[in-house]
């Protein structure tokens, strides 16, 4: 098993309660890799204490990048919540916590 991290790197946004998480490989061969295995389910069920709501995937194959749209992931937005990160840039390494098979 190998770590998000060791493969691509992600950047975070949000608008609302509504968080977007990017997943982009260091290399353009990995995207298979992470299309197949890095589903909405998946990060639905890797972020399960912190998103509330569904998880939307989109691909974006001309970049080789996935984007998921966590619904439910802010505690309320940006200026209504009490949490720590209440921009959700730290979810980005959360999301990079997760494990797939080469």
């Amino acid at each position: 098993m190998t770590k998000l991290y060791e493969l691509a790197h992600s950047r975070a946004g949000d608008k609302g309660d509504v968080l977007m998480l990017s997943l982009i490989p260091y290399e353009e061969e990995l995207y298979g890799a992470l299309r197949e295995q890095v589903t909405a389910e998946r990060v639905k069920k890797h972020l399960q204490h912190i998103v509330s709501g569904e998880v939307e995937r989109y691909e974006m194959p001309n970049i080789s990048a996935l984007q998921f749209v966590c619904h439910g992931a802010l505690l309320g937005g940006v200026t209504t919540s009490l949490g720590m990160d209440t921009h959700g840039k730290t979810l980005s390494y959360a999301l990079l916590e997760m494990e797939i098979e080469l």
